[in-house]
């Protein structure tokens, strides 16, 4: 008798319990953004926080064993298996860096935010709630905001503090993670149940902050992810299976041109067009692709090891390049997530990811248009900024990516007769 009523006293204290952990989870995946703009690289700490939240709730409520089973069945998915070969296949080619050590720090930059993704959708506790959406909405207005302010004035607010680079490409991460988390943000509030104006109008409102950031920004990546995103939006509510093969093709062509990349840009792109971008965006760009196309032609197979480009100039492989072209090497990356992707981890690699690629189009050809068109144009665009921008496995990346893809709604149902938050 007396254990039944403990019991019974200990279930609504573990719910109590449960539901303060996700709340706090909820809040520091809202104040993402804002964290992004505070300190360019903190996704991966906001996340980590929010997943070990959504862990202790899960813990708490469901106990161990039901958790791993559901994180068991979200692992043992199509995808999740073809990531996880990929996390395999790239801590396997670590073996041959030059560098292994780096090369780890690096592999868990990568693993870490994708593994704390994992953790809160496998939780069952996160769910974008409307009022949730709501605070995402402002969260992301604010830091465009702010960043909109530092730049137009020149970032005295940072000097006066005497913090932070006082160059405004750190704003750069900010306008893209705007951007991204944008996109599951506009499409929730749009489509409420209730469908309250004031929640679309918000949802103009964020999507006019974000394109003014993009815009203002120095970033021709983030202005790139705009207009591909708005694009493929606009026609996968038209014409969603013509998009979603069109994305398909352009995906695959783009991994298996990857390696002439710089020869193709050097060859086709019209100097009318490639004089309108600024130096680094421009020959620059091409000439490093050309340095890391001739890195893969070396190793094609099993690339240079998972994490080389940090210091390719100093790989062995390094002497087989031109002489004209191993300078470039030493950029720290190829600027270009599909060409990285052949250089370090080779064609085992690149085809892996191009795998796993299809096979989240592939999940996607199942939804309805109106739910389909905003993940396929985030999609699209995600893939478009990695294309022309930053280093393919940096943390902050992956965590912005992972926290956009469980504001669309995680795959484990919340906890029944549970409203968390």
């Amino acid at each position: 008798m007396s254990q039944s009523i403990a019991s019974s006293q200990a279930m609504p204290a573990a719910s109590a319990l449960s539901l303060r952990l996700a709340r706090a989870g909820n809040l520091l995946l809202v104040l993402l953004p804002l964290a992004m703009w505070l300190a360019n690289r903190s996704a991966p700490l906001m996340l980590g926080l929010a997943a070990l939240c959504f862990l202790g709730a899960a813990l708490a409520d469901q106990g161990a064993p039901a958790f791993l089973r559901r994180l068991r069945d979200l692992a043992l998915t199509p995808i999740g298996l073809a990531l996880g070969a990929f996390l395999l296949w790239s801590l396997v080619s670590i073996l041959w860096s030059h560098r292994p050590i780096a090369s780890l720090v690096m592999w868990g930059e990568l693993a870490i935010p994708l593994a704390c993704g994992l953790l809160i959708a496998a939780s069952g506790w996160f769910r974008p709630r409307p009022a949730w959406l709501r605070a995402l909405a402002l969260a992301i207005i604010l830091a465009c905001v702010l960043v909109i302010i530092e730049l137009v004035s020149g970032m005295s607010q940072r000097a006066t503090l005497g913090i932070g680079k006082l160059m405004s490409f750190v704003f750069n991460r900010p306008a893209i993670t705007a951007l991204v988390l944008a996109m599951p943000t506009i499409h929730g509030l749009w489509n409420l149940p209730a469908g309250r104006r004031s929640d679309r109008i918000l949802a103009v409102i964020l999507a006019l902050a974000v394109a003014t950031c993009a815009l203002r920004s120095e970033s021709a990546s983030a202005r790139l992810g705009v207009a591909v995103c708005a694009i493929g939006w606009l026609l996968a509510v038209y014409w969603p299976r013509l998009t979603l093969a069109a994305v398909g093709c352009a995906f695959v062509l783009t991994f298996t041109m990857a390696p002439v990349l710089g020869v193709a840009a050097q060859n086709w792109l019209p100097s009318l067009i490639l004089n309108r971008f600024s130096a680094m965006t421009g020959q620059a760009r091409i000439d490093i692709w050309r340095s890391f196309g001739e890195v893969v032609w070396v190793r094609p197979v099993a690339g240079a090891g998972f994490g080389a480009s940090a210091s390719m100039e100093r790989h062995p492989v390094a002497a087989a390049v031109a002489p004209e072209h191993r300078t470039l090497l030493g950029v720290g990356h190829p600027h270009d997530m599909p060409l990285q992707a052949w250089a370090e981890t080779g064609m085992i690699g690149a085809g892996i990811l191009v795998l796993a690629g299809l096979l989240l189009l592939r999940r996607l050809r199942h939804l309805p248009a109106r739910e389909m068109a905003p993940r396929l144009a985030l999609f699209a665009g995600a893939f478009a900024i990695s294309v022309v921008g930053h280093g393919a496995w940096q943390g902050w990346w992956i965590a912005v990516l992972g926290a956009a893809i469980l504001w669309f709604g995680p795959g484990a149902a919340a906890p029944q007769g549970e409203d968390h938050g």
